[in-house]
């Protein structure tokens, strides 16, 4: 694995919806492990309803870090650091034509724990985060020292309750955490879905985006 962080804009960012020149509120999108930004881009046919600018920056080898995301932090790493100043680098970007008040974050599977991750360790208020399938980085019991103040951001998690990679504890105590930081947390655990998406998933993140445009 030989990522190191990318010019946000530049050819591993692809981009749908309208112009960030133009655009009313941006969403960044996160693909899992194996999957890339294309793939990560297919939902926006399933999101849109117009206003706006959709990036998704693509993992070099498709992987954002090479173990589990349970793993002790330095596993990760220089990976870990490298991923979360990719997504600082394009958000830098989007804010030159959109606030994070007006920017939604969403990742699946690895982009899920980096969008959370990310969120939590820059706590501020944004238009809303999405981890399906995701959580917190780190082992049981690692120290959450985040600070800041997410500031009412509407945060989503959701997650099947037998995911075999993401353990419904973990989404709970992201939940948690996130809840402390001053998110304003919804939690669904699906009983018995698979490692994928859902359509109620799917309906959460679009009545967000209603409410970050103004036309919910």
């Amino acid at each position: 694995m030989n990522q190191q962080p990318q010019d946000a804009l530049g050819a591993g960012t692809r981009t749908a919806g309208e112009p960030l020149e133009a655009a009313r509120a941006a969403m960044v999108l996160l693909h899992g492990r194996g999957a890339s930004a294309a793939d990560i881009l297919t939902l926006v046919p399933e999101l849109d309803e117009g206003g706006f600018a959709y990036l998704a920056p693509q993992a070099e080898g498709g992987s954002w870090y090479p173990f589990s995301f349970l793993a002790p932090l330095d596993q990760n790493e220089p990976y870990l650091t490298w991923s979360l100043e990719t997504i600082g680098a394009l958000l830098a970007q989007i804010g030159q034509h959109i606030p994070p008040e007006r920017t939604i974050l969403l990742g699946f599977s690895q982009g899920a724990c980096l969008a959370l991750e990310f969120a939590a360790r820059h706590a501020r208020r944004y238009g809303g985060v999405v981890g399906l399938s995701g959580g917190l980085f780190g082992p049981d019991g690692t120290p959450r020292p985040y600070a800041g103040s997410l500031g009412g951001t509407p945060v989503f998690l959701g997650c099947s309750d037998v995911d075999p990679r993401i353990p419904a504890a973990r989404v709970r105590e992201s939940a948690e955490v996130l809840r402390r930081l001053g998110g304003a947390v919804t939690t669904r655990l699906y009983p018995g879905m698979g490692h994928t998406i859902n359509q109620d998933e799917i309906a959460a993140v679009r009545a967000m985006m209603r409410a970050v445009t103004g036309s919910g």
